[in-house]
């Protein structure tokens, strides 16, 4: 975990100049606070870019509007207003630009998004305005797709990259190399390869470990594997995974990034799974507490007597 230091804390505050309001709201109280939350950074004399389907949701001026790379571009800060799956989305795109993402949780588990929407403009005004932060860096991962020599798709993946056929309760069998060495075969539903970032969300539901997030590690996950010796296993963070399949898998198979990309490859292929050169930023409260966060999403919350 990266803290950033008292120097570089107040030479980032000042440097938030340009604020970028992103999500993608489900229901009218979400878009409401993107309408709330634009105005009171105006008045604090902020410059703020909305996404452009949200400002335009809004009613917003052109001149407020933009993109997701164009926010990465510009702000310096990105606020994103919406569940983990809205901050994975943003997350993939800017973690190629030196912006620091926060988030206000209006989804479900909120792993990601630590601000409540309750507290929202009391916490973001110890952030913005009394420097009580500390930003955290953690990596991702890069998925590729590689056919006769050549890389013929790539992507980005905050929580986890998942082996699987593109027809459910289909089987496969592949070879897993680590390093270029021959490490272990499977024949499952698939292989989920985490980071710690992703320990808590698709590889905890399929009996992976939790990591915590200053590991430099991957965990490989098997899904439904056909044999009882199959575990997960936790390698180092700067490993590269490249996964081999048998001839006679189904055509169609797919590397699935956080579960909203999705490359396609046949068994001929090699799919290759390293850590990114980019790195996520999360901006954190002060008092941010990763355990005390586990205790209360996952319920292990209990009265002492």
């Amino acid at each position: 975990m990266k803290y950033q230091n008292a120097v570089d804390i107040k030479a980032l505050q000042s440097s938030f100049q340009i604020i970028g309001l992103l999500g993608k709201p489900r229901h009218d109280l979400t878009l409401q606070m993107h309408k709330n939350l634009f105005q009171w950074l105006i008045e604090k004399g902020y410059q703020v870019l909305v996404e452009r389907p949200i400002g335009e949701q809004l009613g917003l001026n052109e001149d407020y509007l933009a993109s997701v790379e164009d926010i990465g571009q510009k702000a310096q800060l990105g606020i994103v207003i919406g569940g983990d799956g809205n901050m994975l989305g943003r997350a993939r795109i800017l973690a190629k630009y030196d912006i620091a993402l926060i988030g206000i949780n209006r989804g479900n588990l909120g792993f990601l998004t630590d601000i409540d929407p309750k507290n929202a403009y009391a916490q973001l005004q110890a952030c913005l305005e009394q420097g009580e932060f500390f930003v955290e860096e953690r990596f991702i991962l890069e998925a590729s797709v590689e056919r006769d020599g050549q890389i013929i798709a790539s992507g980005n993946a905050v929580n986890e990259a998942v082996i699987h056929p593109a027809k459910i309760a289909h089987m496969i069998d592949f070879h897993v190399y680590i390093n270029d060495k021959f490490a272990f075969s499977q024949r499952s539903d698939g292989l989920i390869i985490s980071t710690p970032t992703g320990s808590t969300a698709y590889s905890l539901s399929a009996g992976g470990p939790i990591l915590t997030p200053q590991l430099n590690a991957i965990a490989l996950v098997p899904m439904f594997p056909h044999t009882l010796s199959s575990r997960p296993l936790v390698i180092d963070g700067d490993s590269k995974i490249s996964i081999r399949f048998a001839e006679y898998n189904t055509a169609q198979l797919e590397v699935g990034c956080d579960s909203q990309i999705a490359l396609e490859f046949s068994p001929d292929d090699i799919v290759h799974i390293q850590k990114s050169q980019y790195k996520l930023r999360l901006l954190h409260l002060k008092n941010y507490n990763y355990y005390k966060v586990l205790s209360s999403k996952l319920g292990w919350l209990r009265n002492l007597v």
